[in-house]
């Protein structure tokens, strides 16, 4: 059990100690001083916490949850160690500690894709769209594992066969929602799964802004597809904006619910983006490729001569075509009125009179 990780638990399970509080302290060079002598700073910290420090029951606090990560396989990282990423570590409140699942690159440059549950069909394929094409152009992509455009993103990413980081509102060992316990372990085989909240935390809605900033920290950008009003997509964006990250977003109808968050975070600043090209202009690759001549889309019409329907993931398998450019073509062939786009990312055939 790591000493310096210890005690920076230690200091979380305090009234009064926010994540902000703790990063003072640890850019001061303050956390050994007030856990070795807590009584010299009793004005700092307060009575409750003097108490819960002299009488230990901070500390043991801290030691159930190590030990409890520790028994379940969670490796853990604490703000000033090594491997802590940079970007999350310059925030106001970055979290002192943070577990994970899976691995995190050092240096990666990462984008989140954050939208409502409550999605429509085209956002979706949106958010897999942008996720996957920016993964195909080395970025990891992160979100919260949320249904709708999180799991989306998600699933792109490891479509272009990047990685992607998902940032959870609950213990680690609490996938929510449960149908996405295949999906995280996919995350984590591909990147990592990571939360700030002890083991055995249920979801709750107070976690999830707290989440938020988290997904924040570890980007340089943050793209919305689709929110309401009332979305956890607009806690994110405007997060983003107070911590100086760029924020795109995906304008809408006026009168469209989902159009509303983007739309206001166009009016307040955002970057306006049309897809993938868009942003990766902004993020300063230029356009997406160039599409390759090579791969007529008659390769994908062969595949679905039999009108019956096919996910992505098959496709690619039955073309060879690369995610970015297979998209990029049924794109192409809906707007023919070739192909016909159905819930859950099928392709058929137009049906013939």
């Amino acid at each position: 059990m790591d000493e310096r990780t210890l005690r920076l638990l230690t200091l979380a399970q305090l009234p009064g100690f926010g994540p902000h509080k703790i990063k003072s302290l640890v850019e001061a060079g303050g956390v050994d001083p007030v856990i070795q002598n807590p009584g010299q700073f009793a004005d700092l910290i307060g009575e409750p916490a003097l108490q819960a420090l002299q009488g230990g029951a901070a500390r043991a606090a801290a030691e159930v949850v190590l030990k409890a990560a520790e028994k379940l396989g969670h490796r853990s990282l604490a703000l000033g160690e090594a491997g802590y990423p940079a970007s999350l570590a310059a925030i106001y409140d970055p979290p002192p500690v943070f577990f994970f699942r899976g691995s995190l690159q050092s240096g990666a440059r990462r984008v989140a894709i954050v939208g409502a549950r409550a999605s429509t069909p085209a956002g979706r394929s949106l958010a897999r769209d942008l996720a996957c094409g920016l993964a195909r152009h080395g970025f990891e992509i992160v979100s919260g594992l949320a249904r709708g455009v999180d799991g989306s993103a998600h699933e792109g990413a490891l479509l272009g066969g990047g990685t992607t980081l998902a940032v959870l509102g609950s213990g680690l060992d609490v996938i929510y929602p449960a149908e996405h316990v295949d999906l995280a372990a996919r995350v984590v085989s591909r990147g990592a799964v990571l939360s700030e909240l002890p083991p055995g935390t249920r979801p709750a809605p107070g976690q999830f802004p707290r989440r938020n900033r988290i997904i924040v920290g570890l980007c340089e950008a943050v793209i919305m597809v689709e929110a309401g009003s009332k979305s956890g997509a607009l806690i994110t964006a405007r997060l983003a904006l107070e911590e100086g990250r760029d924020v795109l977003a995906v304008p809408g109808r006026p009168l469209d619910p989902l159009a509303y968050g983007p739309n206001l975070m166009i009016r307040d600043g955002a970057t306006l983006i049309r897809g993938l090209e868009d942003a990766l202009e902004h993020l300063g690759l230029g356009v997406a490729p160039p599409k390759d001549l090579s791969s007529p889309p008659e390769k994908i019409l062969e595949q679905l001569q039999d009108s019956a329907a096919k996910s992505v993931d098959q496709l690619i398998v039955d073309t060879g075509l690369a995610p970015p450019l297979l998209m990029a073509r049924l794109s192409e062939l809906e707007l023919a009125g070739r192909v016909e786009r159905l819930p859950g990312t099928l392709f058929r055939s137009t049906p013939t009179a």
